[in-house]
């Protein structure tokens, strides 16, 4: 490195997703000197190969469904890249150099505490922030490897659409795929090693299940994979009971794992564990005060990661103002939200009632179903309810929603969760009516009504109904 001058900035910030951009977009407009290294698309997974292009084949897919006409594969492509391509500009280059950041198409690898380099060139900062996401987890059974199979990074390229997809886990990533698809006329097995829709509750999955179920969607629980190999028409899996399934093509979706094998981070002293990069709750990194992480890549002390596009843009916002700030902000996920885009929806914030009851925080559950909801029975869609979870005092501390929409009706109780209102002030919102927003505050009215029908409101009413 001898007569090398590194260009040096304020902040150096790894990874053009959602986590990253967000740090950027922060530290630019406070005018700070700011680097931006990408080695792939800018706009990250989110945008390329996740949240966008699988939304715009889900809702392909429902229109399909009720139509009952499916359009050939060349138009549903057509479809989700031009949703890609709309959204593009604003995770651009052209924008973010238009800030003030400089944008660098390249790897970055850490030469030291403070220092990177990339195409050969030595960049320097005062702080850093790792924000290089997450790739699909592939599996270790026999012969996957071998077998050219999917993930949710690359199934966008298929050429056509499969006969018969085989899914290899059934959480949101494999139940999502596999309503789409089904959709859309393909024949569709999910394989999970567990339960699926463990995480979830089970009052809220009943209704996901039964509706992938009726869509022809054959759920396998509890099936183990010991080896995978070709098949002349596609992929054949041999359970660990013996049990052969075939299929024309294999998905893989069994989650995904932090991606920093190539950021050489032992040269900078920075600690990481098989999550990512270990950090303290405001996502600066144990070992390199310099270093934050954010995004899929961040492992929480105490608290571990969370892969949700929404989690990385919140965690660029916690670095911003801890880094650049130097304010004690920490991450808090009390009202976190999460959805799975099946049809039905299901989307939960909070804790659900089996996590309070661990938690030793569960007080009671107040349920009301969309099958008592004017809007559902108008539309004739009343499967799937919401759920409130209260804690001994009865605050609300979870609240879950399966149903149309339930994703653009949790936000309510997220903001409930985090602003600590109390269930009243709920019940006393005036909501639009028929809406299945309704449900939950009848859920609480319920709840309330059983105070005020109670024998003293009664003998009180009647004794203020003597008076003249």
């Amino acid at each position: 490195m001898s007569g090398i001058k590194p260009r040096r900035f304020d902040l150096i910030v790894i990874g053009a997703g959602a986590a990253g951009l967000s740090a950027v977009y922060g530290a630019a407009s406070l005018g700070l000197k700011v680097a931006l290294i990408e080695r792939g698309a800018m706009g990250g997974d989110c945008l390329n190969t996740g949240c966008v292009p699988s939304k715009s084949l889900l809702s392909i897919a429902h229109k399909a469904r009720q139509s009952g006409q499916i359009p050939p594969w060349e138009t549903i492509k057509a479809g989700f890249t031009r949703a890609i391509a709309e959204i593009a500009p604003n995770d651009s280059i052209a924008r973010y150099t238009s800030l003030g950041a400089t944008v660098i198409t390249g790897e970055a690898r850490f030469t030291g505490p403070d220092q990177i380099m990339v195409n050969g060139e030595y960049l320097t900062a005062r702080r850093f922030v790792v924000a290089t996401g997450s790739s699909p987890r592939i599996p270790a059974i026999m012969g996957v490897a071998d077998l050219p199979f999917l993930t949710s990074d690359t199934i966008w390229q298929m050429g056509r659409l499969p006969d018969h997809l085989l899914i290899l886990g059934g959480g949101p990533i494999g139940l999502e795929m596999a309503d789409a698809f089904s959709g859309l006329g393909v024949a569709v097995t999910v394989i999970e090693a567990r339960m699926m829709g463990a995480r979830e509750d089970a009052d809220l999955f009943a209704p996901v299940r039964a509706a992938l179920e009726a869509a022809g969607v054959r759920l396998m629980d509890q099936t183990e994979i010991e080896l995978a190999r070709p098949w002349r028409e596609g992929v054949e899996l041999l359970t660990k009971a013996g049990q052969i399934i075939q299929g024309s093509h294999l998905l893989v979706a069994i989650g995904r794992a932090a991606d920093f094998a190539a950021l050489d981070l032992p040269r900078a002293g920075v600690l990481t564990s098989q999550a990512g990069i270990v950090t303290d709750q405001g996502l600066r990194s144990i070992s390199n005060k310099r270093v934050y992480a954010a995004g899929d890549i961040a492992d929480p002390k105490g608290i571990g990661p969370r892969h949700f596009t929404h989690v990385a843009g919140y965690h660029g916002g916690i670095v911003i103002r801890r880094a650049l700030f130097r304010l004690p902000a920490k991450i808090d996920y009390a009202a976190l939200p999460r959805v799975t885009y099946t049809a039905p929806e299901l989307a939960q914030v909070g804790m659900t009632a089996a996590e309070a009851v661990a938690a030793g925080r569960f007080g009671r559950s107040l349920v009301w179903p969309f099958a008592e909801n004017d809007r559902a029975i108008a539309e004739a869609e009343t499967a799937g309810l919401v759920k409130l979870v209260l804690d001994p005092r009865g605050r609300l501390i979870g609240a879950g929603i399966v149903g149309p929409g339930a994703g653009e009706m949790i936000g309510l109780y997220g903001l409930a969760i985090s602003a600590k209102l109390k269930l009243a002030a709920i019940a006393a919102l005036i909501l639009p009516y028929p809406t299945r927003s309704e449900a939950g505050k009848r859920a609480i009215g319920a709840f309330y009504a059983e105070k005020l029908f109670a024998p003293w409101p009664r003998r009180l009413v009647r004794l203020l109904a003597r008076l003249p």
